[in-house]
């Protein structure tokens, strides 16, 4: 197809005024930037604010407030599992190290060992007394095979105990106020009572002025020389029981 010279012409015109039409909106938005900038340089020398800029830092601040304000969910598995974990840590540990054993206070034997040796010596009134004496008897620091071992002599409760022991819970066969009976011997409220106040006379009196023995306690408890060997006996026989 052949093109005449008037059609030329029209074509070259159209592209001529394209191009024109092109470079002149480059140009208006190229001094559209200009006036903007020369509008918040003007702003910013009378002190107002860029908007646009505010709007932006705006913007940044809001989404860098929401970030920090998220807050991760929480991993309830997680938790669980570590839970679970400690627990059975807690058992392994309360497996190795078991609550249940108990300590050596006496004769290489538990507190519960010695009450019971104890009490297979003792009947009558002080039958299952044995932790009295054991436990009291180791708060101090006396022997309780011997404190035992006088009280078995001086009242009979190995077999039966003396009227002294059933009417006024006189172990140890002390004298003092108020009387049993209006008499000179102690009288106690209580079976209880009694063993520790004897305990007590067998510290305070003897064992607290060095007199530990039944060689060296004998001559001022008894004045026997007798009594020493007899109160052997009953410390073999409560050891043996």
């Amino acid at each position: 197809m052949k093109l005449n010279f008037r059609e030329i012409r029209y074509f070259l015109i159209g592209i001529f005024v394209l191009v024109v039409g092109i470079f002149l909106v480059n140009k208006g938005n190229v001094l559209l930037e200009k006036d903007n900038e020369v509008e918040n340089k003007l702003l910013y020398m009378q002190g107002v604010p860029n908007t646009s800029e505010s709007k932006k830092e705006e913007t940044e601040t809001k989404e860098t407030t929401e970030e920090e304000n998220t807050v991760e969910p929480i991993n309830e598995n997680t938790n669980n599992d570590s839970n679970e974990e400690s627990i059975e840590a807690s058992s392994v540990e309360s497996n190795s190290n078991p609550t249940n054993t108990q300590e050596i206070v006496y004769d290489g034997l538990t507190m519960e060992e010695l009450s019971a040796k104890l009490n297979r010596s003792m009947n009558s009134t002080i039958a299952g007394y044995g932790e009295v004496y054991a436990r009291y008897s180791l708060e101090l620091g006396l022997d309780p095979y011997l404190a035992l071992a006088i009280t078995l002599h001086e009242t009979g409760c190995k077999w039966n105990c003396s009227n002294l022991v059933k009417a006024c819970n006189n172990v140890g066969g002390m004298k003092g106020q108020p009387g049993c009976g209006g008499g000179s011997y102690k009288a106690f409220d209580s079976l209880e009572e009694g063993i520790k106040g004897y305990l007590n006379n067998l510290y305070n009196n003897y064992y607290a002025q060095g007199l530990t023995t039944p060689e060296t306690i004998g001559p001022k408890y008894a004045g026997s020389s007798e009594w020493a060997s007899k109160i052997y006996y009953y410390i073999d026989s409560i050891k043996a029981n």
